[in-house]
This record gives structure tokens, C-alpha cells and sequence, in this order.
């Protein structure tokens, strides 16, 4: 669905390249992650997809097309949530939904009373959105992101100042997306979001993109092959995990002490991330 070859971009013309020759491939109905922290170049490669940013260099293909010959009808089939909420603050939730959906050919095939009940909002949908929250503005965001049923959606921090309950929701509803075929593309600095989402992610730092596999893969790769045990009494022992099972120490360590834990030591996506770039994370 979406395809980058060298991309790269300057926001000065003798200003330093921002973008330093990205490559990567989003299959069709796949949550892809660009994962970094602030000033790596995410979000200035999101607006170059969305069309927000030209004066590129290097290919980008969008459903077999190149993204240059993209005209107008392209914004009928993306969705864009953005990290900051743009809303009309006098307007109520349902009045931004109406006004914003009227942008698009092709209007919601969700009722807007459906939309904000999925999102816990259909209390506050004819509330003026000065009234809400930052969190009830995000979710206001993602709504209107999908409300005229775009086939690719990008989210720019979509769980950004949500409650973990809320969030979740948000998860759920990406993961819903995608169930029905539509390819997401998410940039974020939580590893655990990434994680628990995507099916591929790309780190990228200072503007170049260092790896792109899937979640499993990296946290493998970068693991232990050891498996941890730990007790009611804390008593803690790790065992190697090949032949686990043929194992005499550890199947008398379990077999002895009641058991707490049994762990795999695999490598956290941010333990993977931070090996891989040398780079911390921050938002």
C-alpha cells in the first residue's frame, strides 16, 4: 500500500537534511510503527505522506501510484489524527464531526451518536469542545480521523494524554481498523503502544532509520535465552530455555517451591531500541 525509496527532506535549502534516505514498505492492512524520540523525523515523514510537506526527494508510491500524481481525491482516502488537538473550541463535538466530515465525498458510515460512543464521548457530543479535556480532545481526534471511512490512517501519538483506560479503547479500535483491512501507520516514543499494535516497526533517530522488523523479532533477537523462575519466598533461579522441558534443575525448582513467576528474558522493545540507535527515549 504504501511504498518509501531514499526519501529525504531539508525544511531550509542549506539547512541540514531532516530526512536522510528512508526506505520501508507498508503491506495492505498492516499496522506499521515508526517509533523515536522528539526531533527524529516521524512526524516530518508523516506530513510528507499526508501531503503536507512537498519539496521531498526520493519515490513514494501509494497504492501503486506515485504520490506526486496524487491529486485531491487522495485526501478522501486517509485519515490523519494529529498529536495536538485542532479543534473549533466553540463548537460542540458533534458540530466539529458534522463540519470537518463535510470536507469529504463520501460521509460517515457510522452515525455520529455511534462514533462518540465508541470513544466514551456520546455524554459530551453536544458539549462546546472548550469544556473538554485534553484526553476527550484526542478522542474526538481519532473519531474524525475515521469518520468517512479512509482506506490508510495515520496517527501521530494517538494514546498522547489518555487515561490507561481510554487508551486502551483507542487500541482496541485501531486493532478494529485493522480487522477490517484498513493500513495504519502510527509514529510514537511509547514502546509499549508499538508493541502491543504494530506488526512491523522502524526505528529512526536523528533522521535516519537504523531497523524494521516486527516487534517479536527485535525483543528475540536482543533477548536472553533463558527462562526466569521465581517463588512465593523470592527465590529466584533462571534456567536455559533450550530443552526447558528435559531440564532436571528446573523441573525440580518447580516441582519444589511453589511458583510466583516464570518469565522468558527477552529484551524490551525500548532496551532494543535504545542497543540498536544508542539513543534514549523521550517525548
Amino acid at each position: 500500500m504504501i511504498q518509501v525509496k531514499d526519501l529525504r527532506y531539508r525544511y531550509k535549502k542549506e539547512g541540514p537534511e531532516v530526512l536522510q534516505g528512508l526506505d520501508f514498505s507498508i503491506a495492505k492492512g498492516e499496522i506499521f510503527g515508526f517509533l523515536g524520540p522528539s526531533g527524529a523525523g516521524k512526524s516530518t515523514a508523516q506530513k510528507i505522506l499526508y501531503k503536507i510537506l512537498d519539496g521531498y526527494s526520493g519515490t513514494i508510491t501509494i497504492d501503486n501510484k506515485d504520490l506526486r500524481y496524487w491529486g485531491r481525491e487522495y485526501h478522501e482516502m486517509i485519515g490523519v489524527g494529529f498529536e495536538l488537538p485542532n479543534h473549533y473550541l466553540k463548537l460542540t463535538g458533534k458540530e466539529n464531526l458534522e463540519f470537518f466530515g463535510s470536507f469529504y465525498k463520501g460521509r460517515s458510515k457510522y452515525p455520529a451518536k455511534e462514533l462518540f460512543e465508541k470513544v466514551d464521548l456520546g455524554h459530551a457530543m453536544n458539549d462546546p469542545v472548550e469544556t473538554y479535556s485534553k484526553g476527550m480532545k484526542m478522542r474526538l481526534n481519532f473519531i474524525r480521523a475515521v469518520q468517512h471511512d479512509p482506506e490508510i490512517l495515520f496517527f501521530d501519538e494517538p494514546t498522547s494524554g489518555l487515561d490507561p483506560i481510554n487508551a486502551r479503547t483507542i487500541k482496541e479500535l485501531i486493532k478494529e481498523l485493522q480487522s477490517e483491512g484498513k493500513t495504519v501507520f502510527i509514529t510514537t516514543h511509547h514502546m509499549e503502544t508499538a508493541d502491543q499494535l504494530c506488526d512491523q516497526v522502524a526505528f529512526i533517530a536523528k533522521g535516519r532509520l537504523m531497523a524494521t522488523d516486527p516487534p517479536s523479532k527485535f525483543k528475540e533477537a536482543h533477548g536472553r535465552p533463558m527462562v526466569k523462575a521465581r517463588s512465593l519466598d523470592g527465590n529466584t533461579r533462571e534456567f536455559p530455555l533450550e530443552a526447558i522441558g528435559r531440564n532436571r534443575d528446573f523441573l525440580d525448582f518447580i516441582q519444589d517451591n511453589p511458583i510466583a513467576s516464570l518469565k522468558t528474558q527477552e529484551a524490551t522493545l525500548e532496551e532494543v531500541f535504545i542497543s540498536i540507535t544508542g539513543e534514549t527515549l523521550r517525548p
